[in-house]
């Protein structure tokens, strides 16, 4: 069965009118002839969207009863059962009720499309799941309905409703988006003109973004590897020299021409090293780069103009930006061509701006050669060198040879062989000294034109003259295996950097080390495997890549897409292999650190447990014990109904010690023998509805004021629950009769305040310290009242999970306990949220 299609309207905040167009999309499809439905709409009372649904047909929804709530949501089977051709299902983002089929709406739709079925749907930017941090930060409200990117993404078609902020306000001081009473205090909130501004930013970045991802992926499918000028991506060449400052501010202005511009900074280290002029430069560029919203990057290429024109091939940039030459005129003139010629040569349909600056051809020449190393052109330009000065030296010295010439003339050929052989090295030094040898015979040694060795002593000079040159070319060649060696040990000392900088700016250990790896040494892919399962994986490699296996500890295997490492490069990345193992165990350290922490609290929990419960462990062992002891003396005969109360008394305080214990193993964690403290995020809702059931309280006794906009709290489920039920069954204990309780949940400064209010006699101020003594129960020594957890034993649980559990005054009389717990944030550490049934 084909799949049906997804599209989505998406929009930066309520009221932008997804709703509306989408029904307005539905009735266009129905004047076009398609079968439509509307699967789900919410009109959030706006007259405008209601009239725009009439006329089209509405799949009835079902009503599901939660807790003495009736809640109405989208009836799948139905629109399952009438199978039209497009469903229009809004709030695509919507947690469905307790007893619904899936979670969440989205799933809803999945399974419609699944069945053939087309769907459009609405979501807004925050609830996008890795938007969710973004738009707290901007508008300070946390969501708690999110949909995964992966389903978005994999959306047909999503389409952003785009409407101004300032016209949205004015909707909204209309009326058109929320009741009056709500008016005030949206525009002064969530609606304020920054936040929208904001919040329409990046809605649309964000569908930017993701049509940029599908041009890539189709671009991929169809082979096209030539550049398409989608969106201006502008690569910035560092040499590490003074004048990356320079280039970056030029690529920074270029790519601020384009919206959505991207600035990226690339630095090329070849396998002999490309050390920076100045140092700290690179480091200082490399923080300018993010200042200015770019990224750096460092790749290792034997060929710098080609390693630069390929990263921006797979950038798929549209600018490339680099200096001009720091080498003087003569020694471009007598040299190949430098790096910006070789990339204005390669790269192709690329724009590349050459950008003068100050330290352009400062550069002297020889030096330069000289610390360079002994490479394939050296070599060859050793011996143009001796092929071309050799003749020419020649020649002017006929012009001006005389009898007495002779020493100046070995001299100067001795001067060609040294310059040669600090030029290519040995090879040409050994064919220039053996051609100016031959040369000097034939031309000044008599007998003249002929190659003839009349005397042993010129066949001894000629011996010394090669020996000489020899030398000088191993003491050259010695020279510039240190430097290159010097140079690749700063070339990896700088990757090295480059990655502990990564992690330092708070980038994960692991997958900057991995990104870094893939960078440096040009490869397709990198994997890290542990147990034989991917954890940190970067880049696309292909089928016809080579693998390459880098064992790492003993569980760990780092897997190379891409070109066989050399021997050089084998070394530095067993170095990298060494800083992956000790990140692998800080990783295994860290998690045995929390474990610490855990068993800190439950030790801290454990305390205040046996503290708490000693007391009301002894009075009702007591109370049995002393009634017991009356009733089995022989020495006292009792009425009966004195033996009567006795027996009562024994009987409830045996059932008060059974209630307690049946409490303390209602804690799984006590069951196991250990009460270990797992926080995790949770709705007020998970634990005071499971509370209300367990005490048999319904609305008549109970007044709920759960707030809808009130954050996540992060707690133990099985301890809060506990907490409630003891601090609600003593509020309903000391309630007047016809008086409810009231239970409100809200946010406040980071936390989560749960409070329970009740209207009896309520405790004096000089004796609220005594309230959670565990010695004390203020009066109440009966055994009818019921022991449960103790006050004492609920602030131990709830300073155990991080709170604190307070008593205030209730205006008008009466007793308000106050327990405040920490609130799910973007800057707090959220542990994984609780399953269903630690929710429990």
């Amino acid at each position: 069965m084909k799949r049906g299609r997804l599209r989505v309207l998406l929009g930066a905040a309520p009221g932008v009118g997804k709703t509306y167009t989408m029904l307005e999309e539905g009735r266009r499809l129905v004047g076009e002839g398609h079968d439509v439905v509307v699967g789900f709409v919410e009109t959030h009372g706006r007259r405008a969207t209601a009239d725009m649904a009439e006329g089209l047909e509405i799949v009835p929804r079902r009503a599901i009863e939660h807790r003495g709530v009736t809640l109405d949501e989208m009836d799948l089977d139905a629109v399952l059962a009438r199978r039209p051709e497009v469903a229009l299902v809004d709030e695509l983002a919507h947690t469905n009720a307790p007893g619904s089929r899936h979670a969440k709406r989205w799933q809803d739709v999945e399974e419609l499309l699944d069945a053939g079925i087309d769907v459009v749907s609405t979501v807004n930017t925050q609830h996008i799941e890795s938007l969710g941090d973004v738009v707290l930060q901007i508008t300070g409200v946390p969501q708690r309905e999110t949909i995964p990117d992966r389903v978005l993404r994999a959306a047909d078609q999503v389409e952003v409703v785009d409407l101004s902020p300032q016209a949205l306000r004015d909707r909204l001081s209309g009326g058109l988006v929320y009741p009056a009473e709500r008016i005030d205090a949206a525009l002064s909130n969530y609606f304020r003109l920054g936040n929208l501004t904001a919040l329409r930013e990046i809605a649309l970045l964000w569908l930017a973004d993701e049509v940029d991802q599908a041009l890539k992926k189709y671009r991929a499918e169809h082979g096209i590897d030539r550049k398409w000028e989608a969106r201006e991506r502008v690569v910035v060449a560092l040499t590490g020299g003074p004048e990356g400052e320079t280039l970056l501010r030029r690529g920074a202005r270029i790519a601020a021409r384009a919206s959505g511009g991207e600035l990226i900074a690339v630095h090329v280290t070849n396998p002999d090293g490309m050390r920076a002029r100045h140092p700290g430069a690179l480091d200082a560029q490399r923080t300018l780069v993010e200042q200015l919203g770019g990224t750096f990057h460092q790749v290792v290429g034997e060929d710098v103009p080609r390693a630069l024109v390929e990263f921006a091939r797979s950038m798929d940039a549209t600018q490339l930006v680099i200096g001009v030459s720091r080498r003087s005129r003569l020694a471009a003139a007598f040299s190949p061509p430098g790096i910006g010629a070789t990339v204005i040569r390669e790269s192709g349909d690329i724009d590349v701006h050459i950008v003068t600056h100050a330290a352009a051809g400062a550069a002297v020449s020889l030096p330069r050669l000289a610390r360079g190393a002994l490479g394939r052109t050296r070599l060859v330009m050793g011996f143009v060198v001796a092929l071309v000065a050799g003749p020419l030296l020649s020649w002017v010295l006929t012009r001006f040879h005389t009898e007495s010439s002779i020493t100046s003339d070995v001299l100067a050929y001795q001067l060609l062989v040294i310059v040669v052989a600090l030029i290519g090295g040995i090879w040409p030094a050994l064919f220039a000294a053996v051609l100016s040898g031959l040369t000097l015979n034939f031309l000044f040694i008599e007998p003249l034109y002929t190659l003839t060795i009349a005397e042993p002593r010129q066949l001894l000079a000629l011996v010394f003259y090669v020996a000489n040159a020899l030398l000088v070319s191993y003491v050259v060649d010695q020279a510039a295996r240190r430097t290159r060696e010097a140079r690749r040990a700063a070339a990896e000392s700088q990757m090295l950097a480059t990655m502990a900088g990564s992690v330092l700016r708070g980038e994960d250990a692991l997958q900057a080390m991995v990104t870094r790896t893939r960078e440096a040494f040009g490869l397709t892919g990198v994997r890290l495997l542990v147990d034989g399962e991917p954890v940190v994986a970067d880049g696309e490699p292909s089928n016809d890549d080579r693998v390459t296996l880098l064992p790492i500890a003993d569980r760990a295997v780092l897997e190379l897409h891409g070109h066989d490492p050399d021997t050089s490069e084998r070394r530095l990345l067993q170095v990298i292999a060494t800083q992956m193992d000790a990140a692998l165990e800080h990783g295994a350290l860290a998690r045995a650190a929390e474990t610490a922490d855990a068993l800190a609290e439950t030790d801290r929990v454990r305390s205040a447990l046996l503290a708490a419960v000693g007391h009301d462990l002894r009075r009702p062992l007591t109370s049995a014990s002393a009634a017991i002891s009356a009733l089995r003396s022989a020495e006292v005969r009792l009425p009966d109904d004195e033996r009567q109360e006795l027996l009562d008394t024994a009987a409830e305080s045996l059932d008060s010690l059974a209630e307690l214990v049946t409490n303390l193993l209602d804690v799984s964690r006590v069951q196991a023998g250990a009460l270990a403290v797992r926080l995790a995020p949770m709705e007020a809702a998970d634990v005071v509805f499971p509370a209300l059931d367990e005490l048999g309280l319904g609305p008549g006794e109970v007044e709920l004021d759960l707030a809808d906009d009130a954050p996540q709290l992060l707690a133990d489920a099985g301890l809060l629950q506990r907490v409630v039920v003891n601090l609600l069954a003593n509020a309903v204990r000391h309630s007047p009769v016809g008086e409810r309780v009231r239970l409100a949940a809200s946010g406040f400064r980071g936390h989560v305040q749960l409070r329970i209010v009740d209207r009896g006699p309520g405790i004096p101020p000089e004796r609220r310290d005594e309230v959670f003594t565990p010695f004390q129960r203020l009066g109440d020594t009966d055994n009818e009242t019921g022991l449960g957890l103790g006050l004492a034993l609920s602030k131990g649980f709830v300073e155990g999970m991080d709170g604190t559990l307070e008593v205030e005054d209730t205006p008008g009389g009466g007793l308000t306990m106050v327990v405040t717990l920490p609130a799910v944030t973007a800057d707090r550490d959220a542990r994984p949220p609780a399953t269903p049934e630690e929710a429990r």
